[in-house]
């Protein structure tokens, strides 16, 4: 029985003595601590000295015999000082393993704590884990693992972490970053979103300045205002200054703001001015007015909520069945609140060789001002416009559309009017109806005349036709030639119906058979089709230079007059004696 008893305690104390050898397993670094640096020390390394503890112990069973300390420790090594509840000294690696309210003070101004640590004296890395907070002048880096390298100055951390800069009020999240001490640089590898008073930064790697206050961005990266966040620029490619609140954007980016996108192969905007810019393959793109902007170069003004493009610059203003373009030199877009100041209207001005181009009507002059909201489109400088085999030219003209219809509905012009249209389309014979005076307002229906108004020194030559009621055939009466105050025409089925004329009226109507061909135009007709734009690309020439439209000229009736005539004065001259001289 004694021997039965003896033997179980000789187990029992075995076991016991097995167990408190598991308890410190022999010492196991982290690979962190077997990288080489790049970076070599200048000197030796030194042992780690212990400046203070409560109590030193040693005992076999643990730690590999290494002695610990515990109470108030304090270690010295290179000019850095570790503080911690328990610390354990493995003096042949000149390592140590800090545990409980670990404080590490560096010589290069950096101040971490944690629950635990490890520290090699030999190659100056530490890794601290648990509640991990690093702090120095300008910032505090809160994270659960901290790795860091004193000799090269660098601390990262791959598990999440926040980081937090008093001098902008930031907080930064990311799961990867790395920080340059030295440089006061931080390079986030994975997904980070930077958080301050006025904005957010998101992306995916950034490498951040934080001495300059600079963000430079490699891969998707939005800016976000945290007022308007609809308001964000997005690069993948750029450069934030987060001080002066300057972006500058390389590569796939654009800037949205008040609604509209801006793109551009290099981009830069200021948050605080609201002031933007664009160069290369400049697009401003508007869905609210469903128009484009596009040039080499471009501006915007966020908080005029205006925008300006340069270089080969064209808008394209996109209707459900068709679309009008506007090129010249200069093109700015901006909105203003109307008379009531309730509603804001959008307005685009085009100016030095403005042209435009519409499916139903085409004009030029050497300015172009457009009242989006309205459909109201003024052409000043030698102005021309065109519908369909209509031309007005004038000091001002001025078309009015109907956005819903996207059809000319009327045009004013002002000062030295003139209207010409084709007294009958469907041939090419030179008739042309002709109306001009000072003050003009012409009326379209379905893209067709339907009224001209003409006030002041109104003059008109309109070839008169009468349509038989049963045959439906149309007989040529003549030409219609009128001078008063005010005239107006009505037309139906593109041919002249009436012709009033009020305030000093004079009007006749003269056969074809007396009018000659130089009657039946005004000394400054010119009917212009070589400036005429025929398709949306030759807005962007001075003009397209056509062949001038042939037109055949045959006025039979005159003709057979004219013979008569001469026939009649030849006879008569026949008929005279003939005076003989006498000698």
């Amino acid at each position: 029985m004694n021997k039965f008893f003896l033997l179980f305690l000789f187990c029992c104390f075995w076991g016991w003595g097995q167990q408190k050898k598991a308890v410190s397993p022999a010492l196991k670094k982290d690979v962190f601590f077997n990288k080489k640096n790049a970076k070599k020390p200048t000197a030796p390394p030194s042992k780690i000295e212990l400046k203070n503890a409560d109590s030193t112990n040693v005992k076999a069973e643990l730690y590999d015999g290494n002695p610990y300390f515990e109470g108030h420790v304090e270690l010295h090594h290179e000019g850095s000082i570790l503080k911690s509840d328990l610390v354990i000294l493995y003096q042949k690696e000149n390592f140590v393993k800090a545990i409980g309210h670990v404080d590490i003070t560096n010589p290069d101004g950096t101040h971490l704590v944690s629950d635990e640590a490890e520290y090699d004296g030999n190659t100056q890395k530490a890794i601290a884990r648990g509640n991990v907070v690093l702090t120095d002048p300008n910032q505090r880096i809160e994270t659960e693992t901290l790795y860091y390298d004193r000799i090269t100055g660098t601390a990262y951390f791959n598990e999440n972490g926040t980081i937090y800069v008093p001098k902008d009020n930031s907080v930064i999240h990311t799961k990867l970053g790395t920080y340059y001490v030295r440089e006061q640089r931080i390079i986030f590898d994975e997904n980070y979103r930077i958080d301050n008073d006025q904005y957010i930064t998101e992306g995916k790697n950034v490498n951040y300045l934080r001495g300059e206050g600079v963000a430079i961005f490699h891969g998707p990266t939005t800016v976000t205002n945290k007022q308007k966040p609809s308001n964000y620029v997005y690069t993948e490619e750029g450069k934030y200054n987060m001080n002066t609140k300057e972006v500058f954007l390389h590569k796939n980016s654009y800037i949205k703001y008040n609604g509209k996108i801006l793109t551009g192969d290099d981009m830069f905007f200021n948050q605080l001015t609201g002031f933007g810019k664009a160069t290369g393959n400049v697009k401003l793109d508007d869905p609210a007015e469903n128009r484009l902007l596009l040039g080499g170069y471009g501006e915007i003004y966020e908080k005029k909520d205006s925008a300006m493009v340069t270089q080969k610059p064209y808008a394209i203003k996109i209707f459900k069945n068709d679309s009008a373009y506007i090129a010249a030199q200069t093109i700015i877009a901006y909105q203003k609140p109307d008379s009531t100041g309730k509603v804001k209207k959008s307005y685009l001005k085009a100016y030095k060789q403005a042209r435009m181009f519409k499916t139903n009507g085409q004009g030029r002059a050497d300015s172009l001002s457009y009242n989006e909201t309205d459909g109201i489109m003024h052409f000043v400088g030698k102005p021309i416009f065109w519908t369909g085999e209509k031309q007005v030219t004038g000091d001002i003209i001025k078309a009015y559309s109907n956005p819903e219809l996207e059809q000319v509905d009327s045009i004013h012009v002002e000062g030295n009017a003139f209207a010409i249209s084709k007294a009958d389309s469907l041939n090419l014979k030179d008739e042309f109806n002709q109306v001009k005076g000072n003050l003009m307002t012409v009326y379209l229906k379905d893209n067709e005349l339907d009224q001209a108004h003409v006030v002041g020194n109104a003059v008109s030559i309109v070839y008169a036709d009468n349509q038989d009621s049963k045959t439906k055939t149309t007989e040529r009466i003549g030409i219609n030639y009128s001078t008063c105050g005010i005239i107006k025409v009505k037309f139906t089925n593109r041919k002249v119906e009436t012709i009033s004329c009020e305030i000093g009226a004079l009007s006749d109507t003269y056969p074809m058979s007396k009018i000659s061909k130089e009657k039946r135009f005004f000394p400054d007709f010119n009917w212009n089709t070589k400036d005429r734009p025929k398709r949306w690309q030759d807005i962007f020439l001075n003009t397209p230079n056509y062949p001038e439209t042939q037109y055949t000229s045959e006025n039979p009736l005159y003709d057979a007059a004219q013979a008569i005539i001469q026939k009649q004065e030849e006879e008569k001259k026949a008929k005279e004696p003939k005076r003989i001289k006498k000698e």
